[in-house]
């Protein structure tokens, strides 16, 4: 199902573009850029709920709330959203899970506004990873979500937190250069240049080529679930975060 207004895109960008608020808030102690924080992601939640409830149709396995246009032609990248019945309620869980990060991040006061800058910042890139239908769209996404977790666990963790956050991004970063390495392959594959996904899965790919794609991409994921042997960072990542970003 499509809708004429672009509930995916607006949900998707809603918390990075009011982040960029957060500079000029007139705050010196923290609490409006708390309360600016949290209102933001409640806010988002909300449209994501009303979104859905109104438009997206539960007995459609389909793509729905789709949305592309071009956004980088020079570099065949478009801004495609859309949503089915697995990537749905990973939308509603972020924002459900992010909202309450905020909220539970209320006592920090070291470096607030860069705090809930990057808080709302992860937040776009959560839901942009959900509904990107475009590989280079989805791989920029993913870089989005990866640095705000940096730099939250690098500043505002424990003492071990730069070891922690070195050895996150370091995993992460190998993990994504497959991810950029399976995305390009697969989009000069043929004669068709293209990184929609669903033009991706309809190419006629070899064997080889094919098991080599599932390698990169099992990877990339691998890392990030994460998944022995891939899993070393988690301990450090984890235990060092403070608990509303871990």
């Amino acid at each position: 199902m499509s809708t004429q207004f672009p509930w995916l895109t607006t949900v998707t960008l809603l918390p990075l573009v009011a982040s960029l608020l957060i500079p000029v808030l007139p705050d010196k102690q923290g609490k409006t850029v708390r309360w600016y924080a949290f209102s933001v992601g409640l806010v988002d939640f909300a449209l994501i709920i009303y979104a859905f409830w109104q438009n997206y149709d539960f007995s459609s396995p389909d793509f729905q709330l789709s949305e592309s246009f071009s956004w980088i032609p020079q570099l065949g990248l478009n801004w495609s959203l859309s949503v089915d019945g697995l990537s749905m309620p990973l939308v509603v869980l972020a924002g459900l899970v992010t909202t309450l990060s905020i909220l539970a991040s209320w006592k920090v006061t070291k470096k607030p506004r860069l705090f809930y800058f990057l808080m709302l910042a992860m937040y776009s890139a959560q839901i942009g990873v959900f509904c990107a239908q475009d590989m280079l769209l989805f791989f920029l996404m993913w870089e989005l979500e990866l640095v705000p977790v940096y730099i939250l666990i690098s500043i505002w963790g424990g003492p071990k937190r730069l070891y922690a956050s070195t050895k996150f991004i370091l995993y992460t970063a190998i993990g994504s250069i497959f991810i950029l390495v399976a995305a390009l392959a697969m989009a000069f594959y043929g004669g068709d240049f293209t990184f929609d996904m669903r033009q991706l899965a309809l190419k006629d790919y070899s064997l080889t080529f094919e098991l080599l794609i599932y390698a990169a991409l099992l990877i990339a994921y691998g890392v990030k679930l994460p998944i022995f042997p891939l899993h070393t960072w988690l301990p450090d990542a984890h235990g060092e975060a403070s608990a509303p970003v871990s």
